[in-house]
């Protein structure tokens, strides 16, 4: 354990901090962690890149953490020298920590609460997030605290309340960022952006790097510690890969023969819509396998329960949508199912990642019907892999591939899965082709 501890106080963290990481079962730094915590220790901003399960939450946890400390051991030590006492009064928010949704929000607040009690300084800390009454979040804040975590729309509700003010904040992290940058964040981040101070430390973690993660990292960061470690070893190499060909109608009962045979003690199966999440998960407890389902349009009491339920052992199988791809993290995962292929290969990656973390092994095995194998290929080509194709004994698909069918993936690239049926754009051309191929005569009814 010594050897442990002293592997992160060579990151430069102090005894402390280095002993609470190993107490808490964080045996060695991984790779991220062993780039990321001297940099953000020295001040520097850091974009990281690093694939889900790689330790990214402690990569800025514990410099931030010990940022803070030595802050606070300094001005007792000041207090002390003058005889007075710690100031009663609002503590300011010095690091503040984005993230997309509310379970990474509450896995970070877990990685709080285990290190904290650790430290000399008494720190204090909230987690905010959407979905539940305001007023507990306002009370909790009431004192003040030096970390917050937040999604980016209530932190702009507990603002607008006069709850939380982010003018103190020195350090700012940016966790998954590339989910922050979709569409329905963009607007609600800029906001935020707009609110801090100009002269500050700033942190972005995400595990895929697309074009709009490099734009803001070039509008926020300055001489950026750049890291990035999606290719190593490390990352997905205990996580084996499976795509198994079946039609669409046997993709459930397929999941329930693999559940049986493999012997799968808990199983994520990632669906596309909260529909399906519900239908799946019927048909699983309708077989006597215990399922729940778990999407956005859930209280966030029922998803903290499945969460709890699932970890305990109590759950063989949670049905969900990608609001589980990202920051969950359940240990000891042994499968991943996608019984729905995700959007992108960007989800892939995350969805894939929930298993195999923490140095263990896991499978993830992907549906893959003839409707959906050019998406498929899509997903292989953006991993850099051919995953061998994979049929099942009484499950071997019936449906053929279209031989002209049109192409199911997105042409601007982002893997998006479209449908059979034609969009309204499609049928315009159409009659506008077919018009400007009528001679004039017909149409006018001469």
């Amino acid at each position: 354990m010594a050897e442990d501890t002293n592997a992160f106080a060579a990151l430069g963290l102090s005894a402390d901090l280095a002993a609470a990481a190993s107490a808490c079962g964080y045996d060695s730094p991984t790779p991220v962690q062993a780039e990321a915590i001297p940099a953000v220790l020295a001040g520097r901003d850091v974009l990281a890149t690093a694939q889900t399960g790689s330790g990214k939450t402690l990569a800025y946890v514990l410099p931030l953490l010990q940022q803070l400390e030595s802050a606070w051991l300094k001005a007792q030590a000041k207090m002390t020298a003058k005889g007075g006492a710690e100031p009663i009064g609002r503590r300011p928010t010095r690091v503040l920590v984005l993230v997309p949704t509310r379970e990474l929000a509450l896995q970070i607040g877990e990685s709080l609460h285990e290190l904290a009690p650790h430290l000399q300084a008494p720190l204090r800390w909230g987690c905010v997030f959407g979905g539940v009454s305001i007023n507990p979040q306002m009370m909790g804040l009431r004192g003040g605290a030096d970390i917050v975590v937040a999604t980016p729309g209530r932190l702009l509700d507990l603002i607008e309340h006069n709850a939380l003010s982010l003018d103190g904040v020195q350090s700012l992290v940016l966790d998954e960022a590339d989910r922050l940058l979709d569409k329905g964040f963009e607007d609600e981040l800029n906001r935020v952006l707009a609110l801090l101070p100009a002269k500050r430390q700033s942190l972005m973690f995400s595990a895929t790097f697309a074009p709009p993660v490099e734009a803001l990292a070039q509008r926020l960061l300055h001489e950026a510690a750049r890291i990035d470690v999606r290719a190593e070893a490390v990352s997905l190499p205990d996580i084996h890969q499976r795509a198994i060909e079946v039609d669409a109608a046997q993709r459930t009962p397929l999941l329930r023969h693999l559940i049986a045979q493999e012997g799968w003690s808990r199983v994520l199966v990632f669906v596309a819509t909260r529909y399906a999440s519900e239908l799946v998960t019927h048909k699983l407890q309708k077989a006597g396998i215990r399922a729940a389902a778990f999407h956005a349009d859930a209280s966030q009491g029922a998803r903290r329960e499945v969460l709890r339920a699932f970890k305990a052992g109590e759950l063989q199988v949670v049905v969900a949508t990608d609001l589980a791809a990202r920051g969950i993290d359940i240990a000891q995962l042994p499968a991943v199912v996608n019984h729905d292929l995700p959007r992108s290969p960007d989800d892939h990656v995350h969805r894939i990642g929930r298993t195999a973390r923490a140095g263990e092994s896991g499978v993830a095995v992907s549906f893959v019907s003839a409707d959906t194998e050019a998406h498929f290929r899509l997903i292989e080509k953006r991993q850099g892999l051919r995953v061998p194709r994979e049929q099942v004994a009484g499950f071997e698909p019936k449906e053929a591939l279209p031989t002209a069918a049109p192409s199911l993936t997105d042409p601007e690239g982002t893997g998006g899965v479209k449908g059979k049926r034609k969009s309204k754009k499609d049928k315009l051309r159409e009659a506008a082709a077919l018009t400007a191929a009528t001679p004039a005569g017909k149409r006018s009814g001469r």
